[in-house]
């Protein structure tokens, strides 16, 4: 089979959508991934958040859904999105032997509420912190990772927290298993720390009572 044949590998598109010798795009990959803590925990803890992010095992991108909102009309029912809401993350970590992993996760929860004085936060900010997801080209040592994707969710909390459970007969680790729940996330460019994607500022608001986006029409 001749090289150039690689380049027809992909779905054929019509000419006037893209090159005829346009080939499949690498994928991104699910096991290269970073995730950082930002406020997790506490700030003079002797546990850096850094080993959160060496013994995570798995980890979930954001999901969002918006509720429908119906307006019935003369023969028919508009359907146009509502509230949003985003989904809860789940992380999985390694719970390493010397405990760094169950004393970070603890003093984030005795932020949000102190077990022994059975005292809560005041507000929000005492206690709610900031995750980064980003997904890595493979590189490492000498050659820096490139970020592909990076997602920033702000306003995080530990909804739930599982330690799991113990077992003679197997041979896997012991895992702390994280439910974050968070109020809002974006999309950064890495590289420019710019809104890239969700969040960014694609000219759809309305300016004044003119709607500036795709469509004007409800």
């Amino acid at each position: 089979m001749a090289v150039a044949s690689l380049t027809k590998m992909t779905v054929p598109l019509a000419s006037d959508q893209s090159q005829s010798t346009q080939g499949l795009l690498m994928p991104k990959l699910k096991y290269r991934f970073r995730v950082t803590f930002e406020g997790f925990g506490v700030t003079n803890s002797a546990s850096p958040t850094t080993e959160l992010t060496k013994q995570v095992m798995d980890f979930t991108r954001p999901t969002l859904s918006f509720e429908e909102m119906l307006v019935p009309i003369y023969n028919s029912t508009i359907k146009l999105a509502g509230k949003h809401s985003w989904g809860d993350i789940s992380c999985t970590l390694r719970d390493d032997a010397s405990g760094q992993i169950t004393r970070l996760v603890g003093e984030q929860l005795q932020k949000q509420l102190d077990f022994a004085e059975q005292a809560s936060a005041a507000a929000g900010i005492d206690y709610k912190f900031t995750t980064t997801l980003q997904i890595l080209d493979g590189g490492n040592g000498t050659s820096e990772p490139a970020v592909l994707e990076q997602w920033e969710m702000y306003g995080c909390y530990l909804k739930e927290v599982n330690y799991g459970d113990l077992n003679y007969g197997t041979s896997e680790p012991v895992t702390v298993a994280m439910t974050i729940s968070y109020d809002n996330a974006m999309q950064v460019n890495a590289a420019s720390g710019q809104a890239d994607g969700v969040g960014s500022n694609i000219g759809t608001r309305l300016q004044g009572t003119v709607a500036t986006g795709p469509s004007a029409a409800v």
